[in-house]
């Protein structure tokens, strides 16, 4: 009996020596440079990360260590962060252990969802990457038809949840795009004429705030937060939960683009612009103008048509009139499919530069500068498009949630996309620039989720236009000395 406790308590000595964050017989963790939000340096000690990690369910990660690499790395690889240290979050515990140590520090703050931020604002140099990532449960209830959604999950794991129950909630349509950015800042898609944006479907979340506490939310608990988080970005915490609204959808509907030649774009593009301005809420058109390789030049129409299947040819019919298309692929097609839902990668093969501002209508002088601007391209990879906002959209009161800019009928962007890596990146935003600033007095008002670094304040401030002051002063309630800066920011008040 002696000897088989002998053993036990050896055995027990030795795994306990093995399990991760146990420190027995093992050195220490290296003191690590950072930077502070006012950009100074700061020194994190080794025995206060290693009490961080211990703490933690996740990992956490400094340079160097198996890992790290790969959780740096964000969809838009543009963009090189080197964060000094990541805590990959598997639960709200954990998050709450991350803000509390960012905020004891000082830390520059960057919170990763799905990682999707085209402005590279979900990593940060020097700082702290809060991400969850590795939080992606999707739990739909298809008889209440609501979805609750972990702050790290993507648009397709999200579609093919609810689309199982012939349920869905209108959001973007790049399906690798993490649903916590999409909603934050409002949330335009395929569906949205019909149903609204994606923030508009928003009924509750649990966020920590920059206190480190963990808040409920909804239209009767804290209702002033929620409404903060309907398009006032990630200003106000860390949402680690979201509720939405679902809605019965047909999971096949009627879509897919339209590419025409370049040549006679001016007078295509009217016509489009003639169609959508009586088009039903359950039809949907991007425009989108570019140049391909080989110095292809082409005109684009992505198009979803989510009422009556039956009727989706008639509807649509139309468009197909107004030119010879190189390409048609609009037909009878899974949801699932048009959204591109099982296409989750997480990483763009190609770097990504770009400005945007939403138009009150795409007039002739837009058309103008659109197509122009394309025709003289230099180069393939460059892009101007247009997202079909409007019909239910529209109906929501610009003080009724913090997106504001309601009666915008798209939204407009102007991107370089080019291959990974590059010998002159700056190169590649030179072209969006020249053209933003052709393209920009069209323009009023800005998407939360197109807002770019460089931005100026005023651009911030069109982005959330009449509701600014109190979105100011809802963030020095939860964020009074903005560690949660790096997004389309807002200034406590």
């Amino acid at each position: 009996m002696r000897r088989r406790t002998v053993l036990a308590s050896g055995l027990a000595a030795f795994t306990a020596m093995s399990l991760p964050g146990r420190r027995l017989f093992a050195a220490g963790t290296a003191d690590v440079a950072a930077i502070g939000l006012d950009g100074k340096p700061v020194t994190l000690k080794g025995s206060e990360i290693d009490d961080l990690r211990a703490g933690s369910r996740g990992e956490v990660l400094t340079g160097g260590q198996s890992g790290y690499d790969t959780a740096r790395r964000l969809w838009n690889p543009a963009f090189d962060k080197k964060p000094a240290l990541i805590v990959r979050c598997v639960g709200a515990a954990d998050v709450r252990r991350a803000v509390k140590f960012a905020a004891a520090h000082g830390l520059l703050t960057a919170v990763r969802g799905g990682g999707h931020s085209l402005s590279g604002q979900s990593g940060c140099d020097g700082g702290i990457m809060i991400d969850l990532s590795p939080m992606r449960a999707v739990e739909v209830d298809p008889i209440a038809k609501t979805a609750r959604v972990e702050g790290g999950a993507l648009l397709g794991q999200l579609d093919r949840e609810s689309l199982a129950f012939g349920l869905a909630v209108p959001v973007g349509t790049v399906a690798d795009t993490g649903v916590a950015g999409l909603t934050l800042g409002g949330g335009v898609g395929r569906i949205g004429r019909r149903f609204g944006l994606t923030c508009d479907n928003l009924i509750g979340a649990e966020v920590v705030t920059a206190d480190g506490n963990w808040v409920r939310c909804g239209d009767s608990e804290n209702a002033d937060l929620l409404w903060a988080l309907r398009g006032g970005g990630g200003n106000y915490g860390v949402v680690t939960t979201y509720k939405f609204r679902l809605h019965e959808v047909n999971p096949v509907m009627y879509g897919g683009d339209l590419t025409f030649p370049l040549e006679g774009g001016r007078q295509l593009l009217r016509g489009v612009v003639d169609f959508i301005a009586s088009a039903p809420d359950e039809l949907y058109v991007d425009t989108a103008v570019g140049t391909g390789p080989k110095g292809a030049r082409w005109l684009a129409l992505n198009i979803c048509y989510c009422g009556p299947l039956e009727k989706g040819e008639q509807v649509v019919a139309p468009l197909r009139k107004l030119g010879k298309p190189l390409k048609d692929e609009v037909a009878v097609a899974p949801y699932e499919r048009l959204q591109g839902s099982a296409d989750l990668r997480g990483v763009s093969p190609l770097g990504f530069y770009g400005k945007g501002g939403l138009v009150y209508g795409i007039t002739p002088a837009l058309i103008d500068n659109m197509v122009g601007a394309i025709e003289a391209a230099p180069s393939d990879g460059v892009m101007i498009w247009t997202q079909h906002q409007g019909g239910a959209i529209s109906r929501v009161a610009p003080t009724a949630t913090a997106y504001f800019n309601r009666g915008a009928t798209q939204n407009l962007g102007v991107a370089n996309l080019w291959k990974m890596p590059a010998e002159d990146a700056g190169h590649n935003s030179d072209w969006v620039r020249k053209v933003w600033a052709q393209i920009e007095p069209l323009t009023r008002g800005q998407y939360v989720n197109l807002a770019a670094t460089d931005d100026r304040d005023a651009r911030v401030h069109a982005a959330y236009g009449d509701n600014y002051p109190r979105l100011a002063a809802l963030k020095k309630r939860y964020d009074p000395n903005n560690l949660f800066r790096l997004n389309a920011n807002i200034k406590p008040a």
